[in-house]
């Protein structure tokens, strides 16, 4: 008799579609706002890619806890423990509230320091760009934590398609504010600050209330998000705090790169900020397939069925290696045209379009098993060894060979993305080692007893 799969085609889909969907939007409005300040000048488009370099470290610090969560609401539903699952939520979005406020408080105290700290080398007028934009987006720090952790809730049962019309409503007031505040209130890089602000509060609102009603069955209650329980929170910090260290430290890594780079003037960054827009077009369904990949796992880590995790990491790695590739050759055959929508020098463009092929062509290849499979090990409780993995990797890598390529070999930012294909490298042969040799199964049978 055949077994019965936790999940057909049809429901990984379902999971998936939205998914993609909400990463796509997010990316094409980043794209969108990129392109309207870039009509302010250099130094704006430089100070908002310098910051939002540190902003994406903030970030990546709610999406671990939200991981965390996920993962252990995605466990408890496994398992059929769905009041544990509840639990877990909501003590999910008290945490959140906790890390949300208290990291916009750190940087609003800090700002001017962490700017100096890592790109002190910038002139007066990109520095002064980055603080109006660092100040405005700190405030969205709590509503940004809130978000994550409802759409982190919707996620682990299943349900994409909540989020996915959040996140709609979301880029849509940013994109038509940011059109409004630049062009025609002539705001600047405030323009483009102010909308994410009130886009990511309205976003954090819906997405809470839609989690607080009485049908849903991990619903939300004041008592549940304000009463923490130490084996609950345990739970999500287990696998929430090695993510955030992992993650946490990938960013700090690209931040100390993108410090490198800014020694080579406003045509590396400006160069590199472009790239990083239309990198992350190839990286959609990937990350997509990421978050997917921690609801189907955990699930199956719950039930406690190894023979399922095995097929449902090989398939949507394979479902990703299959669109994520598809996706990159579009970009790069189309490169040319959607980099003249932006108001670029020419020597801007041209290395642009350098680093754009670099990395799109490697992640065909490199990227599905250095950033999709992890969470699979991660959704398996084996948060360590990838923490351990990355971190290596990343300060080996990542950031010394950059060192070497970018600054003692006078590459610039060419020599910083040829250091982050080594880097994929590094993660692939350790991260496939591992989960071919079944070594993850002593922490997934551990935390589940």
């Amino acid at each position: 008799m055949k077994k019965k799969r936790l999940f057909t085609n049809r429901q990984l889909l379902t999971l998936l579609w939205p998914l993609i969907i909400e990463q796509m939007l997010e990316i094409l409005v980043g794209m969108a706002d990129t392109v309207m300040v870039s009509s302010v000048g250099e130094a704006a488009i430089s100070g908002v890619s310098l910051v939002d370099m540190i902003n994406q470290l903030i970030i990546t610090l709610f999406g671990a806890l939200a991981t965390g969560g996920a993962v252990v609401t995605s466990q408890h539903l496994g398992a059929k423990r769905p009041e544990d699952a509840a639990k877990s939520a909501g003590q999910l979005v008290g945490l959140s509230a906790i890390l949300g406020v208290g990291v916009a408080a750190f940087c609003l105290i800090t700002r001017t320091a962490q700017l100096r700290l890592f790109f002190g080398t910038i002139t007066d007028e990109v520095m002064q760009a980055c603080l109006t934009y660092f100040t405005i987006t700190a405030l969205s720090f709590p509503f940004l934590a809130l978000y994550n952790a409802g759409a982190a809730i919707f996620r682990s049962t299943g349900n994409s398609a909540v989020s996915m019309k959040v996140s709609v409503i979301v880029n849509g007031i940013n994109f038509c504010g940011n059109a409004l505040c630049v062009f025609v209130l002539k705001m600047g890089v405030a323009g483009v600050a102010v909308p994410t602000l009130i886009s990511r509060a309205v976003g954090a609102c819906i997405i809470l209330a839609l989690a607080a009603r009485q049908d849903y069955q991990l619903r939300i209650t004041p008592q549940s998000v304000t009463r923490f329980e130490d084996r609950t929170v345990k739970s999500i910090l287990y696998i929430g705090i090695p993510s955030a260290f992992e993650n946490s430290l990938f960013q700090l890594g690209r931040v100390l790169v993108v410090s490198m780079i800014s020694l080579f003037g406003t045509v590396h960054i400006s160069a590199n900020a472009v790239a990083n827009n239309l990198d992350a077009i190839g990286c959609i369904v990937g990350n997509a397939m990421g978050l997917a990949m921690i609801t189907v796992i955990g699930r199956c880590i719950g039930a406690q069925d190894f023979e399922q995790t095995n097929y449902y990491t090989k398939k949507l790695l394979l479902w990703d290696y299959i669109a994520q590739g598809a996706v990159n050759v579009v970009v790069l055959l189309s490169l040319n045209q959607i980099l003249s929508m932006y108001t670029l020098t020419p020597e801007t463009r041209a290395l642009a379009w350098t680093l754009v092929m670099i990395h799109n062509g490697m992640s065909i290849f490199l990227w599905p098993a250095s950033f999709v499979l992890p969470n699979a090990l991660r959704a398996a409780n084996d948060v360590r060894f990838t923490m351990v993995v990355a971190t290596a990797s990343m300060l080996v890598w990542r950031m010394g060979l950059s060192w070497v390529l970018c600054v003692q070999m006078g590459m610039g930012a060419v020599g910083v993305w040829y250091a982050m294909v080594v880097d994929w490298i590094c993660r692939i042969l350790c991260f496939v080692a591992r989960f071919v040799s079944g070594g993850w199964k002593k922490n997934a049978v551990k935390k589940a007893a």
